[in-house]
């Protein structure tokens, strides 16, 4: 099977008078690119976490929030603005040097950010077992969001398999037009030897060149090669893991396969067809990039 890197996860666990939220966002990427946000008593596991992640998911530009509240209005809450003053100055400072304006709305700004508001939650130390609540909330995250990728790598499979049907039936399609062009080819240089005075031909040479000529336009090699790179790819489709990048090599060999063709072509109806391939081997690139 294979996962797509987009993906969302979301667990809640209930530990105490605390509830524990961990939201986890994973977007397509070339390694893995991660952002985690957590309040500051559980900073001691973040490493931990992080490395959790990136075991599980592998790939992907991901965003992890970690939050906690408490649970059904148990713990009274208060601004915490010791910490806010500290955010204004900081956020003031940077707006300065980097010649930005400041937010609209200091409330809205400041209260978004973490440890904005304070509580017995946030303010009591925490046990081993409150720390193992949140790497038990992560891991139901996790499962979560490698679910979601599953159910869009099902999507791009189908979509893969589509695509490569289409590229198959043009590959198809070619043999028709090889005939016709090498007629073509050869009435064309007739006519271009038929407007010179004066010129006598040895037909025999004119064959012999007619011949070479041809062999340079044939595009057998490349019609083998395309159809090997099609089954490859259906292949690495249904097997394994992990298949993003092998695929997208595949896809890049089926480019100079297509290109190689249309470049030899020498007939309008072939050139179509390649047009037509290089249109779903497009689709087909764009997509691969948001394979795992």
């Amino acid at each position: 099977m294979i996962l797509s890197m987009t993906g969302f996860g979301k667990a809640v666990k209930v530990f105490n008078n605390k509830k524990i939220t961990v939201e986890i966002k994973s977007l397509n990427s070339k390694q893995v690119d991660m952002s985690v946000r957590l309040p500051q008593v559980y900073h001691v596991i973040e490493l931990d976490l992080r490395n959790k992640i990136a075991t599980a998911l592998q790939r992907g530009k991901i965003d992890v929030v970690v939050f906690v509240e408490a649970n059904e209005n148990t713990t009274p809450i208060s601004i915490n603005v010791p910490m806010l003053k500290q955010y204004k100055e900081q956020l003031t400072t940077m707006a300065k040097e980097l010649e930005i304006s400041l937010p609209d709305d200091w409330y809205a700004t400041l209260l978004r950010l973490p440890d904005a508001l304070k509580n017995e939650v946030n303010n009591t130390e925490v046990t081993d077992e409150e720390l193992q609540a949140v790497k038990d909330c992560v891991d139901d995250a996790i499962a979560g969001l490698t679910e979601f990728r599953a159910q869009e790598g099902e999507r791009l499979k189908t979509f893969f398999e589509e695509k490569i049907e289409a590229i198959q039936q043009l590959l198809n399609e070619v043999p028709q037009y090889e005939g016709v062009r090498v007629e073509k080819i050869k009435a064309r240089i007739m006519e271009s030897l038929a407007k010179l005075e004066n010129i006598k031909v040895d037909n025999n040479r004119f064959e012999q060149e007619l011949i070479f000529y041809i062999e340079k336009l044939d595009i057998t090699e490349e019609k083998i090669r395309l159809q090997n790179h099609l089954n490859y790819f259906l292949d690495t489709l249904n097997n394994g893991s992990g298949q993003g990048k092998k695929l997208g090599f595949i896809s890049q060999e089926m480019g100079r396969e297509i290109n190689t063709t249309g470049s030899k072509a020498n007939e309008a109806e072939l050139q179509k067809v390649v047009v037509r391939m290089k249109d779903h081997l497009e689709q087909i690139k764009e997509q691969v990039l948001n394979v795992l």
